[in-house]
């Protein structure tokens, strides 16, 4: 185990120790440690009912703790899961938080995705009112991470350049085909034959371009670049997706705060927005979305049609996933798959409206 989560399974057991006594002690420091994430962005180990989170180099220390004071203010009890406390600081200055652990959403059961009630609790969220709440708070980090995938993405476009021209791989389902680059149209190439063809790097320049001119089509807010409108913005979770709800005590939460603040709560919609909008999220699951949060009291999708709210974050979600897929797959020396793909497709179809209306 790396030094990083081992400090954080050592966090959650002397946590554990100082909560109890006892038997209850000796089996806290028994636990196995159980790594569930270990990202650049947040490494998180569990121990039993207990979870230690190190976030990132880069984290905000006065926005972190802002945003973990709302997460346990009472105003959010039952929307967002609440710390269990704020412990060491890594020898690197990485903040480490401990949370209750919480049963995630299950990945290989579609059906019985909790749509509905992640609908209810982001209304929640945002009908709570900033006010309320020990500040200041920071503003959401969405546009913010939108760009930083932007970025990515340019990033890896220079480092492909350098090694494209030995590259050959098979043709597989999935890869990018030669008229597909050419036009931004998606063509299915068919089962995987023993021919070659460039590999999926001699195509991630003119995919990334149609990326870049979707980016270049939204307005600044989007990408980053400014406050979204005049007022003073709703408390919005930022980074909003079915892996951000787990079920503690009977009930689903929303849980990971580092990107928790004020502005345009559409912007929480617009994930599974782009996915419905490119055909990855499917009608029934998008109306139980939008219908539980419209009847929770949220504000941000508009009484009749949505679209005038959420296609500017929808669409900035769209080329922050593109962006991402075309990083990974650059990095991984591979196609990309049927879905990364679609949102692909969807960067064109944003560009071309964009252009087209000027």
């Amino acid at each position: 185990m790396s030094t990083t989560r081992a400090r954080l399974a050592d966090a959650v057991r002397r946590f554990r120790s100082g909560a109890g006594s006892g038997a209850e002690a000796q089996s806290a420091s028994a636990d196995v440690a159980v790594v569930l994430a270990d990202r650049a962005d947040g490494t998180v180990v569990r121990c039993g009912p207990v979870a230690a989170k190190a976030h990132a180099p880069d984290a905000d220390p006065a926005a972190l703790a802002a945003r973990l004071r709302a997460a346990a203010h009472p105003r959010c009890a039952g929307v967002l899961l609440a710390p269990l406390a704020e412990a060491d600081t890594l020898p690197d200055g990485r903040r480490i938080t401990l949370w209750p652990y919480g049963e995630p959403v299950a990945p290989d059961d579609p059906e019985a995705a909790p749509w509905a009630e992640a609908g209810t609790l982001l209304a929640r969220l945002h009908t709570v009112p900033p006010a309320a709440l020990p500040g200041p708070l920071p503003p959401m980090r969405g546009p913010a991470k939108a760009a930083r995938a932007v970025a990515r993405l340019r990033a890896a476009v220079i480092t492909a350049a350098d090694t494209r021209a030995a590259d050959t791989v098979p043709a597989a389902v999935g890869t990018m085909h030669p008229a597909e680059a050419r036009t931004g149209t998606a063509v299915r190439t068919g089962p995987a034959t023993a021919t070659t063809s460039p590999a999926p790097h001699s195509h991630l320049a003119v995919a990334a371009r149609e990326v870049e001119r979707a980016w270049a089509g939204l307005p600044g807010w989007a990408r980053g670049e400014g406050p979204a409108g005049s007022g003073p913005g709703a408390l919005c979770h930022g980074d909003f997706h079915l892996g951000q709800l787990v079920r503690h005590h009977g009930r689903w939460l929303l849980i990971d705060v580092d990107d928790l603040g004020l502005g345009d709560p559409a912007w929480d919609l617009a994930r599974p927005a782009a996915w419905y909008a490119a055909g990855l999220l499917a009608p029934g699951d998008w109306a139980r979305f939008l219908g539980a949060y419209r009847a929770a009291g949220g504000r941000a999708a508009g009484p009749d049609d949505p679209w005038p709210r959420l296609e500017v974050p929808a669409g900035a979600l769209t080329v922050q996933t593109a962006a991402l897929a075309l990083a990974k797959a650059a990095a991984a020396r591979r196609a990309l798959d049927e879905a990364e793909e679609a949102m692909v497709d969807g960067c064109v179809r944003i560009a071309r409206l964009s252009e087209a209306v000027g």
